[in-house]
């Protein structure tokens, strides 16, 4: 997999050098390519950016130096996806995660200021995307997350101490408490049942758990998967 980034701020991705993403990129499962967007600025002064029409505050990113950062990617002749990194854009999710992780190609791209022109999203752009129902300063962070999420799902990244078929979403709910030596810590104990080496006791206690969790504190998600058990889909 082949991921670029179109930014202002090549160097925030330092980070995706380090831990899973960093391992998944030293051993070949995808290459990361931070896109530099001053390099397609309108002149000499570096600029990528205007004023919005209409006369509200902040700037915008010009059309031009994104849709020549982005044409230099080359993305759309590999049949791959622009994706833009937006507090409007749909909700990003697991199940959105696992389908990324099949392409062979992303392009993402990082809005900053008042955003980018909507031309740019109407031409370019397959997917708007948002991380949540917040906004940030900068669709950089927002990226990294993406990649993080999506790159852990590639065959390959988590090795065989770690999976990501018991991770929260995975499997519909969220997942379940974990626990690891001491059997005692501060007067608390490890449930008995962890400690009894009954696997269907175990499994039962982990549904358990990860059911109770979910309705606490995702009830959108639990009334979910009682509809889907309702109708036999889960």
């Amino acid at each position: 997999m082949k991921i670029d980034c179109i930014t202002i701020f090549p160097e925030m991705f330092s980070p995706l050098e380090h831990s899973i993403v960093g391992r998944a990129q030293k051993n070949g499962l995808f290459s990361f390519h931070p896109i530099y967007l001053r390099d397609f600025a309108i002149n000499d002064y570096g600029q990528v950016d205007d004023s919005p029409y209409g006369g509200e505050p902040g700037m915008v990113l010009r059309p031009e130096p994104l849709a020549a950062a982005i044409r230099s990617t080359r993305v759309k002749e590999d049949g791959g996806k622009v994706i833009y990194l937006t507090a409007d854009g749909v909700p990003f999710t697991h199940q959105m995660a696992a389908a990324l992780s099949q392409e062979e190609h992303l392009t993402l791209v990082c809005g900053h200021y008042k955003g980018i022109d909507e031309r740019i999203r109407e031409n370019y752009v397959d997917m708007e995307i948002s991380i949540g129902d917040f906004v940030v300063s900068g669709g950089e962070i927002p990226a990294m997350l993406l990649i993080d999420a999506v790159v852990r799902l590639l065959p390959g990244a988590l090795g065989h101490k770690e999976s990501g078929e018991t991770d929260s979403f995975a499997q519909g709910p969220l997942g379940w408490p974990v626990y690891t030596r001491p059997e005692v810590f501060e007067g608390k104990s490890v449930p008995e049942v962890l400690l009894s080496g009954h696997h269907k006791r175990i499994s039962e206690w982990r549904r358990a758990k990860s059911l109770k969790r979910t309705q606490e504190r995702r009830p959108d998600i639990y009334e979910k998967l009682q509809i889907d058990t309702k109708f036999g889909t889960q």
